[in-house]
């Protein structure tokens, strides 16, 4: 059975983009929304798309920046797939997933093109269903699984509809950190260490919590460099698991 499969990985757009700049007391969930396909009986399916919209609690939305055009979704198969968007979300909770399409979708059969009619995206997007609470720090991936078998439905006289028949698949892709430092309004910076020497930052906000995002699942030391006269202060064996974040405590400098 023909799927598609359109990766959608909350994700920190690598890992050390959030550094000590980040103030860890104003949560924000970064979204990169990613396209990935399986072979399948059409020639090409090509999906104009033109925006994504992300409706939170209480019916709030956001509009991500998209790489707008028109996508092949066939071009991405055997595990090749494509960033069509990034942002940050300042609602924890996700509920609906807006692709808000143009008016330039075909499917192609054979060496024939058809124009691939999408009645409900001309009026109001191809909305998607994930009901999905996030947590500070940690990436996440909503696998959304296209049954194209259903999907496209040949309606006679060479017209083809675009009717999604979706399953959505949630999954945690990472771990993070976080604790408190005292005392209150030290200005400090935290680093989490792998054994292989990767390493991810951040800075202890006014109220002295620190949070480290994005952090692959593995076992880390933890310092915390404080201002002079004050000395660093080092914490080892923190395992990381992935959909969690651990707690170290306080740490007394």
């Amino acid at each position: 059975m023909k799927k598609i499969n359109v990766l959608i990985c909350i994700a920190l757009l690598g890992f050390t983009m959030f550094s000590c700049k980040k103030d860890n007391a104003n949560s924000s969930y970064p979204y990169a929304i990613r396209m990935t396909d399986a072979p399948g009986p059409y020639t090409a399916v090509n999906i104009d798309l033109q925006g994504v919209e992300i409706t939170g609690s209480g019916g709030k939305t956001v509009m991500l920046n998209v790489h707008t055009g028109i996508y092949n979704l066939l071009n991405f198969s055997n595990g090749t797939d494509t960033l069509i968007t990034s942002g940050t979300l300042a609602d924890a909770k996700v509920e609906q997933i807006r692709l808000i399409l143009g008016p330039n979708n075909t499917v192609v059969v054979g060496n024939t093109t058809y124009p691939l009619s999408t009645p409900s995206a001309d009026q109001s997007g191809l909305k998607l269903q994930v009901h999905q609470t996030l947590q500070a720090g940690i990436l996440y991936s909503v696998l959304l699984d296209f049954d194209a078998n259903k999907s496209i439905v040949e309606t006679g006289n060479g017209t083809y509809k675009l009717k999604p028949v979706i399953r959505t698949i949630e999954a945690a892709l990472s771990g993070a950190i976080k604790g408190k430092v005292l005392p209150l309004t030290t200005l400090a910076f935290v680093t989490a260490t792998s054994a292989s020497n990767e390493t991810y930052s951040s800075a202890v906000n006014v109220n002295g919590d620190f949070l480290l995002m994005g952090i692959p699942a593995g076992i880390y030391s933890v310092t915390v460099t404080p201002v002079l006269p004050l000395l660093p202060v080092i914490r080892t064996n923190i395992t990381v698991t992935t959909g969690a974040t651990i707690n170290i405590g306080t740490i007394n400098l």
